[in-house]
């Protein structure tokens, strides 16, 4: 099963050929007028939380078919550390693409001083915008969250369902129904999300909804893991939410979180890491297969931090006299830590504008690049 090839040249390669592009955008640059058009372009943003290199470099070792990463061709880097600390949590990562400022770990919807910042999804909703978000993990969890509330720590899980009753999100699919029913106040806010005007459905992505705002929330908190039998559901969400925000008479913003290869690295699981980073390159091929058929689609992919340190390791085989040495021919995934780590991620990207998501910049210049590319 094993394919090694030179996918790390081939990266670094495009970096540096892409590295003379755009200077960073300031944020006082971007255009604040409304734009209606439906001709201003769809951004579908793809998060693989704890999704650095080498775990997106699995696709190659381990697949058996050309990944759909392989179909970008504009490729940058992030530098991902918080305002707090050398090393990013999701929270202040995902907060950083969400308000275009560092913050601290644990925030969401935040700045550094806890207050409350306009999220790109506020901003594109007042642009005209359509909006969705899809998560592996519960809907509630730091990276999604981070794209519709505003709280001072991502633990604050049941006020964070509070706030997507009211936010102007328009489709969302993942896991969380313990954050919306079964509450330690009593609350059922999944009546009030009906009451707002979303249907909603908690058993299967299968399900066919019919409602000017569509949610699913299919697992008590985060949705099981591929091992565990998730099956298609990331891709199904995606095409789901795709066709769905399409069908608006709006441009779309469209969030999708790979929220498990995080839990993998963390749970020092190769396997686990192997599984859900396939998962995503299914959601990754979709996207493309979207934005090259109808155009118009600006599609970034891209993580919050790498988790686990994780390596692709040669297998020590027993050598001559029982000495163990390095077999080159075979690969294994080791790790260095259970938690995150600071590796500035790769950052994936195609369609208008992509030029912007070149060179190497710190990551909440990606919201600046997001909304300078939505620009008709």
């Amino acid at each position: 099963m094993c394919r090694p090839i030179g996918f790390l040249s081939t990266v670094f390669c495009l970096l540096v050929m892409f590295s003379c592009g755009p200077s960073q955008m300031e944020k006082s640059a971007i255009d604040e007028e409304p734009v209606k058009e439906k001709n201003s372009p769809n951004i579908i943003l793809i998060i693989g939380d704890g999704t650095g290199l080498t775990q997106l470099s699995t696709l190659w070792y381990y697949g058996n078919e050309t990944p759909n990463y392989e179909r970008f061709k504009v490729v940058g880097l992030s530098k991902t550390n918080s305002s707090s600390h050398q090393i990013t949590d999701s929270g202040a990562g995902a907060t950083a693409f969400s308000i275009g400022e560092k913050t601290y770990n644990g925030a969401i919807g935040v700045d550094k001083d806890s207050v409350s910042k306009t999220l790109i999804t506020e901003i594109l909703t007042e642009k005209g915008y359509a909006s969705g978000l899809i998560a592996t993990s519960s809907i509630t969890h730091a990276t999604p969250a981070s794209f519709y509330a505003h709280v001072k720590s991502r633990n604050e899980a049941y006020e964070i369902a509070s706030q997507l009753v009211t936010s102007d999100i328009d489709f969302f699919a993942g896991g969380g129904i313990g954050y919306f029913a079964q509450r330690p106040d009593e609350q059922n806010l999944i009546e009030q999300l009906r009451e707002n005007g979303f249907a909603i459905d908690t058993h299967s992505i299968d399900s066919i909804l019919i409602g000017d705002k569509q949610g699913y929330l299919l697992a008590d908190d985060g949705l099981p893991t591929i091992k565990e039998g998730r099956g298609d559901f990331l891709a199904k969400s995606t095409n789901k939410a795709i066709e769905f925000l399409d069908a608006k008479e709006a441009p779309f913003f469209l969030m999708i979180e790979g929220s498990q290869v995080d839990w993998g690295g963390h749970a020092n699981d190769a396997e686990y890491i192997v599984t859900e980073a396939a998962d995503l390159d299914k959601a990754v091929g979709i996207a493309l297969d979207y934005a090259s058929k109808h155009g118009n689609t600006l599609v970034v992919a891209l993580a919050d931090h790498e988790t686990g340190g994780f390596a692709l390791s040669p297998v020590q085989v027993n050598g001559f006299g029982g000495i163990k040495k390095d077999d080159y021919n075979k690969v294994e995934g080791k790790f260095t830590t259970v938690g995150h780590t600071c590796a500035h991620i790769p950052v994936f990207a195609f369609g208008p504008k992509a030029e912007l998501f070149s060179g190497i910049y710190e990551n909440n210049l990606i919201f600046n690049k997001l909304l300078e590319s939505c620009k008709p």
